[in-house]
């Protein structure tokens, strides 16, 4: 346990405004191993690519104890810290959601992301959400490990982008309220305008979390603007298995 506490302590003092961590994301042991030996400072998972990697459709399909069983398969891979995708942390209430993000962590993880969207691509009432937070922060603490809890909000990702800059109020409303309900980071996903991106780095007290992609700026230039941590998200998988399908192709003709 007291090497899990440093990691999470190290794990959250990688996120610095201007200097942001790199995170390409894993789905697999064998998936941390290779980003491991690339230099990377942390290892997280995406939801995106676990699920597919399992034969899963995204949005919590992925049965929760095959979940905890890859993440332990993928701590044991690294000594890096290791950090979740819990979606909308496979349950509805605080209780469930914080006894969730206690397996998490007894499995070795040393943060999570929480999302705030439905499956059906609504979005929670930011109280309703923050009250999972809540949970969430009060299960990790219990164990003793300061758990990086990464809120993610999908304001921008199930909004067209012309609708983008009328919700950035919307969205610093909601890291407010997931800052004070104990979260360490602020997620945005769908969000690619960089000026819309510095006024959420500018109104967030919490370190700002983009997605890459390719309507997102460079990482040198998000680092201009003071994200403090860059997700690849399901990139890396789409990588990976256009590279395998391509190989396959080439062997087989």
């Amino acid at each position: 346990m007291a090497d899990q506490i440093t990691k999470a302590a190290t794990f959250k003092a990688l996120h610095v405004r201007g200097q942001p961590v790199i995170l390409f994301n894993v789905w697999d042991a064998g998936s941390a191993k290779a980003v491991a030996v690339s230099g990377a400072k942390a290892l997280a998972t995406g939801s995106w690519s676990v699920a597919a990697a399992h034969g899963f459709d995204d949005g919590e399909h992925m049965p929760f104890d095959l979940a905890i069983a890859n993440l332990e398969r993928i701590v044991a891979a690294s000594d890096l810290p290791v950090t979740i995708d819990l979606e909308s942390g496979y349950g509805d209430g605080p209780d469930e959601v914080g006894a969730n993000v206690a397996r998490a962590v007894r499995a070795g993880a040393i943060g999570c992301n929480l999302e705030d969207g439905f499956r059906e691509s609504t979005l929670r009432d930011a109280a309703d959400q923050a009250a999972r937070l809540k949970g969430a922060r009060a299960a990790a603490d219990r164990l003793g490990v300061r758990a990086f809890l990464n809120a993610r909000t999908d304001v921008f990702l199930i909004a067209s982008a012309d609708q983008h800059e009328g919700l950035v109020a919307t969205a610093l409303d909601r890291a407010r309220a997931y800052a004070d309900a104990g979260a360490d980071g602020f997620f945005v996903p769908g969000l690619a305008d960089e000026r819309l991106i510095a006024r959420i780095v500018e109104g967030s007290t919490l370190p700002v979390n983009i997605m890459a992609s390719g309507r997102t700026p460079a990482a040198a230039r998000l680092a201009e603007l003071g994200v403090a941590r860059i997700s690849h998200g399901p990139g890396p998988y789409r990588m990976a298995m256009k590279a395998l399908e391509e190989a396959a192709r080439a062997a087989l003709i």
